[in-house]
């Protein structure tokens, strides 16, 4: 691996601390891969206990494939593809890791995929601590993987 980066948010600058430790690489802040905005921030959204179930945060929803509580999904797919291309770039031939979030992760699987960016959040394949790879040839993508090596905890 020659390439490591995290959005300058404390989680993922904490979970890059040990890959940076048994790498030796430095961790670049990438701004680009940072949380996606959302009104719903620090609410439960999944569950019976969702705020997606309160009649208050309904005006929030008024569109839910245009996301009326944050930031629309095709700029967080575009700036995530941007991140891709330029940790690409940086590791030119070799591995990089970039430590993000679970929406921007899941735009980018999503865009991969081709699948449409509006999706329903409890059916997203990106849980904590999970992998997504993204393999390439040359500068196309050519493949994506995604695990969760630590599933059983």
């Amino acid at each position: 691996m020659t390439y490591l980066a995290a959005s300058p948010l404390q989680r993922a600058q904490e979970t890059a601390m040990p890959i940076a430790k048994v790498t030796g690489l430095e961790v670049d802040v990438d701004k680009g891969v940072i949380e996606s905005g959302n009104r719903f921030e620090g609410l439960r959204t999944k569950g019976w206990n969702s705020q997606l179930w309160n009649p208050q945060r309904w005006p929030l929803m008024v569109n839910p494939l245009e996301p009326s509580w944050g930031e629309p999904f095709e700029e967080i797919a575009a700036r995530m593809m941007d991140a891709a291309e330029r940790a690409r770039s940086k590791a030119e031939g070799h591995e990089a890791i970039v430590v993000s979030h679970q929406l921007p992760i899941v735009m980018v699987q999503r865009t991969v995929l081709g699948k449409r960016l509006a999706h329903a959040p409890w059916d997203r394949e990106c849980d904590l601590a999970s992998v997504t790879s993204l393999v390439y040839r040359d500068r196309e993508i050519i493949d994506i993987f995604y695990s969760e090596p630590a599933q059983d905890i």
